[in-house]
C-alpha cells in the first residue's frame, strides 16, 4: 500500500499522476513509481518520496494520455527501487499498482516460477502482474478477473496493458478505490484528495467489483456508466491545502472549533436537550431495544471509544465495552444479536482491522453502526447505519481534528441514548448547551499556542515522558503519549494516574517529566495526590488544569489552563494542548510532522 492514481483522457497523464501522488503522499511515502503508455511504456520507479520520482522524470518525455502511479508504504519488501510500484509481467506489457495484502502470494509465486515466470521484487503485488499475464488472452478485464479469483487477501488495484492502451482495469476488495468522472477523462484514486482538482463526480466500486475505466466513462457488469451510481464529493480542494499553515497537522488542530460546529450542525437541539442523528433514524426501533454496546477502533479511534465508554455508561445508561478492532474478531466474543450493537470508529472508513470487526459481527446478525469521516468509504457502506463526522479531509498522518469530531459525535449519541432512558430534560439541556459552547472554548485554548510552544521548547530534549489522567481523561493521557511518540519519536507512556504507583513510579526522576491532566472535577483530589507523589521524587510536572486553579501551581512546573466545562466533555478540550505540545516538540526536533516515519494515514492491511 498505500496511494494509487490512474488517469485516462486527453491531457498529459504524467502531470496529473504526479500531482495526484503529491496529494496522496501522506498515505505512504517510502517509494514511488509511474508508468505512462505511449508508443512504448515509460516506467520509472524509485525509493524515496514523490519529489525524488519527479526529479527522475523531469527530463523524460512522457507524452501519453494514460497511466498509473503509486506511492508506497512498505509491507512486503524493503523500500527499494525494485519493490516500488508499478509492477509488471515478464514481457513488460502489463503493469499494476496495488494496495492491500495478497495472503497466499508465496504459494502463487512458487507456482508461477514453476511455469517460467521471472520475478524482480520481494513484494506480494508482483504476483498479481504475473497472474494476469498467465491469464491474458487479449482481454485485460477477463485476465484480471481470472487472476483475482485465485487471490486470498485484500486489494485495490489499477492495471493497464500496452496491448490495450484505451482502458484501465480497476478492482477492489477491502481496500479503498474511487473513480472520478470528468470531461472526457477519468481518474482512479485511493483517496478523494487526488480527484478533487479535476472533478467532484465519483463512483465507489463495490466489494469484488471489476471496472473498466475509459476516458468517456466506465463499464461494469456489461453496463456503461450507470448514472444512478454517481455521487458528488462534498469536500472542497481548499480543504486539502495548508491554507498558510506550515504543516497540515497544525492547520487541522486549529480547525477544531469549525470541526465541532460542523459535527453538531443540525444535530443538536439545545432547548429540548436532545440530539437528532439522521443517519440513525432508519434503525431507531432496533436501537431502542439495545442493552449493550461494543465500540471498536484502532489507535486514536480506539481512545475515542474509551471516552465513549465513560459517556455512554454514565449518561447514556447503557453498558458499553471498548475493544481493539485488531483483537476483537479473534477472541470469539459472545454476542446477542437482539440486544447488542457495534459502533465502529474510523476516520478513513477503510481501516482493515475495524472493517474486519464489522464484517465479523454482521455475519452474526448484530446491528452495526459507524462513526466515519469519509463519505462512501467501505465502513460507511458496510455498516447498517451511522454518523458522518463532516470534519473535512484530514491529511496529517497523526489524527487530531478527527478525534475532536469523534468525541463530539459520541457525546451526541450519548445524549440520544440518555434521553431515551433515564437522562432528565434539565440535564439533557445542560449537556446540549455545553456541547454548543465547545467551539468558543477551543478557541481560547488555541490562543495559548505561543505559550504551549514555549513549554515545548523547555522539554524538547527529554527522552521519556509519562502522561497521566483519570476517568474521562485517562484515554486522553493515552492519546497525548501516542501523539508524542508518533510525530517526535520520543518515548512516552500513557497511564491511569491511580496505576502510576503500581509500577511506573519506579521510572520517575528529574529526567523523566510527567504530563498530567488535573481538572477541577470528580477525581481532582486523587489526581492531585498522584502528582504529589511524582513531585516528591523530583519529577518535573506539566499540567493541564481548570482555569482559576491556583493550587495546582504548588506542584506543577508548568501549567496550561483550559476553560471549564462538564466533566464528560472535558476530553474535547484537554486533548488540544496535548496535540499542540507534541506538534511543537516534533517541529523543534526537525521531524517530518505530517509524514512521520514508518506510519501511513490509512492502514488498509491487517
Amino acid at each position: 500500500m498505500c496511494g494509487i492514481v490512474g488517469y485516462i483522457g486527453e491531457k498529459s497523464a504524467k502531470d496529473i499522476l504526479i500531482d495526484g501522488l503529491r496529494r496522496l503522499e501522506y498515505r505512504g511515502y517510502d517509494s514511488a513509481g509511474i508508468i505512462v503508455l505511449d508508443d512504448k511504456p515509460n516506467l520509472v520507479k524509485t525509493e524515496g518520496k514523490v519529489d525524488t520520482l519527479d526529479e527522475k522524470i523531469k527530463d523524460i518525455s512522457m507524452p501519453g494520455n494514460i497511466g498509473i502511479a503509486h506511492t508506497r508504504w512498505a509491507t512486503h519488501g524493503m523500500p527499494t527501487d525494485e519493490n516500488a510500484h508499478p509492477h509488471f509481467d515478464c514481457n513488460k506489457k502489463i503493469f499494476i499498482v496495488h494496495n492491500g495484502i495478497i495472503e497466499n502470494y508465496k504459494h502463487l509465486k512458487e507456482s508461477l516460477i514453476k511455469n517460467g515466470h521471472i520475478f524482480s521484487s520481494e513484494t506480494d503485488t508482483e504476483v498479481l502482474a504475473h497472474l494476469i499475464e498467465e491469464n491474458y488472452e487479449g482481454n485485460l478485464e477477463s485476465a484480471v478477473e481470472n487472476a483475482l479469483s485465485k487471490v486470498i487477501g485484500t486489494y485495490g488495484i489499477a492495471a493497464i496493458s500496452a496491448d490495450e492502451p484505451d482502458k484501465i482495469v480497476a478492482a477492489k476488495f477491502g481496500s479503498p478505490l474511487i473513480i472520478g468522472l470528468g470531461d472526457n477523462e477519468s481518474i482512479i484514486a485511493s483517496d478523494a484528495s487526488a480527484i478533487l482538482r479535476h472533478t467532484k463526480q465519483v463512483v465507489y466500486p463495490e466489494e469484488g467489483e471489476i471496472v473498466v475505466v475509459q476516458k468517456d466513462g466506465f463499464i461494469t457488469k456489461g453496463e456503461i456508466s450507470p448514472k444512478d451510481r454517481i455521487a458528488i464529493l462534498e469536500w472542497e480542494l481548499e480543504q486539502a491545502e495548508k491554507s498558510g499553515f506550515p504543516h497540515f497537522m497544525l492547520k487541522e488542530i486549529f480547525e477544531g472549533p469549525k470541526v465541532i460546529k460542523d459535527s453538531i450542525r443540525g444535530r443538536l437541539i439545545v432547548d429540548e436537550g436532545i440530539s437528532k442523528l439522521g443517519g440513525l433514524e432508519d434503525v431507531a426501533d432496533e436501537l431502542s431495544r439495545i442493552e449493550r454496546l461494543i465500540i471498536v477502533g484502532c489507535g486514536t479511534a480506539y481512545y475515542a471509544g474509551l471516552v465513549g465508554e465513560y459517556l455512554l455508561e454514565e449518561y447514556g445508561g447503557i453498558p458499553t465495552e471498548v475493544e481493539y478492532a485488531s483483537e476483537f474478531r479473534y477472541r470469539k466474543p459472545l454476542l446477542d444479536k437482539e440486544t447488542t450493537a457495534l459502533i465502529a470508529i474510523s476516520q478513513s472508513g477503510e481501516t482493515a482491522d475495524t472493517l474486519s470487526a464489522v464484517k465479523e459481527v454482521k455475519m452474526k446478525g448484530v446491528l452495526t453502526l459507524g462513526i466515519v469521516n469519509v463519505v462512501g468509504s467501505t465502513i460507511a457502506r458496510e455498516t447498517d447505519a451511522g454518523v458522518y463526522n463532516h470534519a473535512g479531509p484530514e491529511i496529517g498522518v497523526a489524527s487530531t481534528k478527527a478525534l475532536v469530531s469523534q468525541l463530539a459525535i459520541l457525546s451526541l449519541i450519548t445524549l440520544m441514548f440518555g434521553r431515551q432512558r433515564e437522562l432528565s430534560l434539565v440535564m439533557g439541556q445542560r449537556i446540549a448547551k455545553e456541547i454548543y459552547e465547545l467551539p468558543a472554548k477551543i478557541e481560547e485554548i488555541l490562543s495559548q499556542n505561543d505559550k504551549i510552544k514555549e513549554i515545548a521548547e523547555k522539554y524538547k530534549d527529554y527522552k521519556d515522558f509519562l502522561y497521566l489522567g483519570r476517568k474521562y481523561n485517562y484515554p486522553i493521557a493515552l492519546e497525548g503519549a501516542l501523539k508524542l511518540k508518533e510525530i517526535s519519536y520520543i518515548h512516552a507512556e500513557g497511564y491511569p494516574a491511580g496505576e502510576m504507583k503500581h509500577g511506573p513510579i519506579a521510572l520517575i526522576d528529574e529526567n523523566f517529566p510527567t504530563f498530567g491532566i488535573c481538572l477541577k472535577d470528580s477525581v481532582y483530589d486523587k489526581v492531585y495526590s498522584n502528582l504529589c507523589e511524582i513531585k516528591a521524587r523530583c519529577g518535573k510536572i506539566i499540567v493541564v488544569a481548570s482555569e482559576g486553579d491556583s493550587e495546582i501551581k504548588n506542584i506543577a512546573d508548568d501549567v496550561i489552563y483550559i476553560p471549564k466545562t462538564l466533566e464528560m466533555l472535558s476530553p474535547i478540550l484537554t486533548v488540544v494542548p496535548l496535540q499542540l505540545f507534541a506538534y511543537h516538540i516534533a517541529v523543534m526536533l526537525g521531524r517530518n510532522v505530517d509524514k512521520p516515519r514508518n506510519l501511513a494515514k490509512s492502514v488498509t492491511v491487517e
